[in-house]
C-alpha cells in the first residue's frame, strides 16, 4: 500500500520495522496561499531508524519553524515568501521502480509545487529523468553518487548537498594530515551505486596521497545484508593497517556491533566515511578512536552560528537527540528552496513562482545553512558543494554519549571537483585546482 499522508498525521518511528510514532505538525488547509511540498525519505526498512526518520524529523522541525517565522535572519520571514508550507510525506522504501511511480503520484495526483527527497543513490538515479519529463521541480537532499549530474543534464533537478567524492577525498586528506601510517588497506562497502562509487573514490584518492599503500581485501556484501561474520573474518585474517567502509544505516550499525567484539577496531584503524548518524543509537558500543565523517560539517562537528544554534536547540528539544547528517541535509535543502522561492517572488512581483522561475533562481545560487555555506557550483549550477569535517570517536561516560575529538575541517573547493571535471578524473589527475588551507 502506498504511504501518503500529511506531515501532521505521519507515522514515523519504528516498531518491528514499521513506522509507529507520530510527527505532529498540524494540518494546513490547502489554498492558493500554500506551497505544497512533497518530501520523500525512508520511514520503514533498515535505512529508516538511523537515517530516514531523522530526516523526516528534520523536515518537521524546519517546516514548523519556517511556518511560524521562528528562524534567525536571513530566514525570519514566514514560510516560503509568506506561503504556508504544506508537506506531503512519502516512504522511500520499496525500490526504484516504486519510487518512480510515487513521484508521478506526487506530481500528477497530489499536484505538489516541488519535491524534496531521496536518500538512496539508486532511487535518485531513477527519479531524476521522470521529474525532468514532467517538468517538475525536484530537490535531491541526499544520495551520494556523482553520476546524477555527471551523466545527465537537467533543468528541473537539483542536489543541495555535495556528493560522495567529498567524503572520500576529505577522509584520505584527513588520514594524511594526521599522519596515519598506511602500508596496506582493505574495504567493505555495500554492493550498489553508493558503495561502488565511494569505494572507487577512496581507492583513487589513496593512490594519490598514499601511492605506496597496497589495496588488499575488497569486500562488497549486498545492501541490507545485516550479517557480516564472513567478511569480518576475512578482514581479521588480512590484518590491513586501515579498514575503510562507506556503509550507512542499519548495515553500518550491524557491521560495528559485530566487528567490535571480535577486535577488528583494535586490529586495524577503522575509517568510516559517513558514520555520525549511528552514534546516538550505538552509544558506548561505538569503539573509541574510529575515524569518521558526517558527509558535511554536521552534528558534533558543526560550528556555532545563530542559525546552527537555533537548529540544534530546537531539534534536540523536539526529538530528544542532537541532529546528525540526515536532518542537517534536509534542513539545508529546505533553506535552499526557501531562498530560491523568495528570490523568484522578488522578480515576479510577489506571485507564487512557477517551477521554471524557482529553478532559474536556484541554479548557481548560494545560501547559508546550519552547516555553513552551500553553493550550487557544479552540474551547470544544479549540484552543491560544501565544507566537510572528520574526527575520532570517544565515549564520554560522564556525558553518556560519543564525542568527536581531533576534528579536521576542509573547505568545499579542497574536497570537491571543479565544475569542468568528472570526480574520478579529477582525483586521478591529482586534484588539479584544489584550494586547501
Amino acid at each position: 500500500m502506498t504511504m501518503r499522508t500529511r506531515l501532521g498525521r505521519l507515522v514515523c518511528g519504528l516498531a518491528g520495522g514499521v513506522a509507529a510514532a507520530a510527527l505532529a505538525l498540524g494540518a494546513v488547509p490547502a489554498s492558493a496561499e500554500t506551497f505544497k511540498l512533497g518530501i520523500v525519505t525512508f520511514l520503514s526498512g533498515q535505512a529508516a531508524e538511523a537515517f530516514g526518520v531523522p530526516a523526516a524529523n528534520g523536515a518537521k522541525t524546519m517546516i514548523a519553524g519556517l511556518n511560524a517565522g521562528q528562524l534567525p535572519a536571513p530566514y525570519a520571514t514566514k514560510g516560503f515568501g509568506g506561503l504556508e508550507i504544506q508537506p506531503v510525506i512519502i516512504d522511500e522504501a520499496g525500490g526504484a521502480t516504486k519510487q518512480v511511480q510515487e513521484l508521478r503520484n506526487l506530481i500528477q495526483r497530489e499536484q505538489v509545487d516541488a519535491v524534496v527527497g531521496y536518500i538512496s543513490s539508486g532511487d535518485c538515479l531513477a527519479v531524476g529523468p521522470v521529474a525532468e519529463e514532467l517538468k517538475a521541480l525536484l530537490i535531491l537532499f541526499d544520495c551520494g553518487t556523482p553520476r546524477i549530474f555527471e551523466d545527465n543534464k537537467f533543468s528541473y533537478v537539483f542536489r543541495t548537498a555535495a556528493h560522495a567524492t567529498m567524503d572520500n577525498v576529505g577522509l584520505v586528506r584527513y588520514l594524511k594530515d594526521h599522519d596515519v601510517k598506511i602500508n596496506t588497506f582493505s574495504g567493505i562497502n555495500q554492493d550498489y551505486a553508493w558503495g561502488h562509487d565511494s569505494r572507487n573514490d577512496f581507492v583513487a584518492a589513496m593512490g594519490q596521497l598514499y601511492p605506496e599503500a597496497k589495496f588488499e581485501a575488497d569486500l562488497l556484501p549486498k545492501f541490507g545484508a545485516g550479517q557480516y561474520g564472513t567478511e569480518i573474518s576475512a578482514l581479521l585474517r588480512q590484518g590491513s593497517d586501515v579498514v575503510y567502509s562507506s556503509n550507512w544505516g542499519g548495515d553500518l550499525q550491524a557491521l560495528i556491533l559485530q566487528a567490535g567484539p571480535r577486535g577488528l577496531f583494535k586490529r586495524s584503524q577503522v575509517v568510516l566515511s559517513a558514520a555520525d548518524h549511528v552514534l546516538p543509537a550505538l552509544g558506548d558500543k561505538m569503539p573509541d578512536g574510529t575515524i569518521i565523517g558526517a558527509r558535511g560539517a554536521y552534528g558534533l562537528m558543526s560550528q556555532p552560528s545563530p542559525l546552527n544554534d537555533w537548529w540544534q536547540k530546537t531539534y534536540t528539544a523536539e526529538h530528544g537527540v542532537y541532529p546528525v547528517q540526515a536532518p542537517y541535509r534536509m534542513a539545508q535543502a529546505l533553506l535552499g528552496l526557501k531562498t530560491a522561492v523568495e528570490k523568484a517572488m522578488a522578480s515576479n512581483g510577489g506571485k507564487k513562482p512557477t517551477p521554471d522561475e524557482i529553478a532559474a533562481a536556484l541554479k548557481g545560487s548560494s545560501w547559508e545553512s546550519p552547516a555553513g555555506t552551500i553553493t550550487m557550483a557544479n552540474g551547470d549550477g544544479h549540484q552543491a558543494i560544501q565544507d566537510i569535517a572528520f574526527g575520532r570517536t570517544r565515549y564520554d561516560a560522564d556525558k553518556k554519549m560519543v564525542v568527536i575529538e581531533d576534528v579536521g575541517r576542509y573547505p568545499a573547493k579542497c574536497v570537491n571537483p571543479p565544475a569542468d571535471m568528472k570526480a574520478i578524473d579529477w582525483i586521478k589527475a591529482g586534484f588539479p585546482g584544489a584550494e586547501c588551507n
